[in-house]
């Protein structure tokens, strides 16, 4: 008689490991590539510190992606928000751009900021204010 392998012949507690090693494998991907991702973002650090990161990570990768993590962990996080900050202007700017024209409102609320940052004199506000409201 021919054995016939059936589900239960593999145990609840087999399954959730095999699940548990599965994703942990795609986590410890996912941070690789993370911080591979990371060392080529990074302007500060010259070509051969990129190197050098890059080789420790890819021979030695669980010790290069831990002490990477331990050294640059921080710096790590901030490029991830500048990033992430500079997207968003990126999208906003499309945005308005897309949107159509701006209101009078909007131009008059940028020549404030304009004037607040000091990028242009109250002289030049006022000229420009006049301008835009004729």
């Amino acid at each position: 008689m021919e054995s016939q392998v059936l589900a239960y012949d593999y145990p609840l507690l087999g399954a959730f490991w095999t699940v548990l090693w599965i994703f942990l494998w795609v986590l410890w991907f996912m941070l690789l590539f993370r911080i591979i991702v990371d060392i080529f973002r990074d302007d500060s650090m010259s070509g051969w510190g990129k190197a050098g990161w890059l080789i420790l990570v890819l021979i030695i990768p669980f010790l290069g992606v831990l002490i990477y993590v331990i050294a640059r962990g921080k710096s790590m996080g901030r490029r991830e928000i500048e990033q992430a900050r500079e997207q968003r202007a990126m999208m906003d700017d499309y945005i308005r751009e897309t949107a159509g024209p701006r209101s009078h409102v909007d131009e008059l609320d940028r020549l404030s900021r304009l004037k607040a940052s000091g990028d242009i004199t109250p002289a030049e506000f006022e000229q420009a204010k006049a301008k835009l409201l004729q």
